[in-house]
């Protein structure tokens, strides 16, 4: 059963930048239906939508408040996922969760439809 476990940095001041790893273990996903996805919840919000690459990388999406400064990525083995975030914001504090699934349509740009979850990295931006 494939298993996902993120890391990085939690602590960094406003405008810096920091990387997030999504590492997979237990399996191998192998299909171009599969969607990764950053997914984050905010102190006492809900969580919200990050960004989402299509499992080959050739589909790629953003919430607005991250396109131009998120970017999110894989290795060519597919077996890490990263998200790096420029210009960080206090209000990109959070929690961070990497997810993966086979979402339908609809569903991409959410936090629902991924079936695979990691625990989840903390990423605080105070100065």
């Amino acid at each position: 059963q494939v298993q996902l476990q993120e890391s990085g940095p939690g602590l960094v001041k406003p405008s810096q930048t920091l990387s997030l790893t999504c590492t997979v273990s237990g399996g191998s996903i192998t299909t171009n239906s599969y969607w990764w996805t950053w997914i984050r919840q905010p102190p006492g919000k809900e969580r919200e939508f990050v960004a989402a690459m299509r499992f080959n990388g050739d589909y790629t999406y953003y919430a607005d408040f991250a396109k131009g400064r998120f970017t999110i990525s894989r290795n060519r083995s597919k077996t890490t996922v990263y998200l790096q975030m420029n210009s960080l914001k206090p209000e990109d504090t959070a929690l961070y969760h990497c997810a993966a699934g086979v979402p339908i349509l609809s569903s991409i740009r959410t936090s629902f439809g991924y079936r695979t979850w990691g625990q989840g990295t903390q990423v605080t931006v105070s100065s």
